[in-house]
């Protein structure tokens, strides 16, 4: 079964359509499937949220966001993509399919309030990425706990973007120790022309904001402490 998506709000379809350009490693394995998710919603995911877990604006989110000098050397902001409009094809993945029209083409999933940065390191292919969103916490939760369900439900699956092929797909990884209310976290091996891309992605709800974390292992293993201090930061 095909089904056409445009994007998913965690940056994964992204992710496909800016393959050449992700942080890559090479590997001969093939993963087994699925998410890792821990934690649960807490009694304020069922109600209306409180005027401390309000949404942030996507300026606040913005000043939150790791910086160069954050990072440390070797660190470069990468320049804005131009926009693309490719239509994504996933085959063979029914969960992902049902997103489709709905979540997985920026609908329940779109939160409002966000910001992004992009870096390259040291001049190599190694990438790392930083997105933030709010909103509120039942909606971040339902939210990004489908879309990381849904790639649970696929051990493997294929994405056509602009007419490429790429093989996908995923490894369940321990959610990290770290703060925040859950934590969900993902390796994903991107397969095309004989390369094979992983990449990292981690995200951490913490009351009414969501960081997601991606790219190489490595830089994200390292950076995630930090990038989650300075999103939570209240001072």
């Amino acid at each position: 079964m095909r089904v056409r998506v445009a994007t998913t709000a965690l940056g994964i379809t992204a992710a496909l359509l800016a393959l050449p350009a992700c942080s890559t490693d090479t590997t001969g394995s093939t993963h087994r499937t699925s998410s890792s998710r821990t934690g649960k919603p807490t009694e304020a995911a069922q109600e209306p949220p409180a005027l401390s877990s309000a949404a942030l604006s996507s300026a606040a989110l913005e000043s939150r966001l790791l910086g160069p000098r954050d990072l440390g050397s070797g660190y470069l902001p990468k320049p804005e993509r131009p926009a693309q409009h490719d239509d994504v094809t996933v085959i063979g993945c029914p969960a992902l399919s049902e997103l489709g029209g709905d979540a997985a083409t920026g609908g329940t999933l779109a939160f409002p309030h966000k910001a992004k940065a992009d870096f390259t390191y040291d001049g190599s292919s190694s990438e790392i990425s930083e997105e933030l969103y709010s909103d509120s916490v039942k909606k971040l939760s339902d939210g990004t706990g489908r879309i990381f369900d849904a790639m649970t439900d696929c051990p493997t699956y294929q994405v056509v973007a602009g007419g490429a092929p790429v093989d996908v797909t995923s490894q369940k990884l321990p959610a990290p120790s770290v703060g925040g209310d859950e934590r969900w976290s993902l390796l994903l091996t991107y397969i095309a022309g004989g390369r094979s891309t992983v990449v990292k992605q981690t995200a951490i709800r913490d009351g009414s904001l969501l960081l997601v974390l991606s790219g190489s292992p490595a830089l994200v293993d390292r950076h995630l402490d930090k990038a989650l201090a300075k999103a939570t930061a209240t001072g």
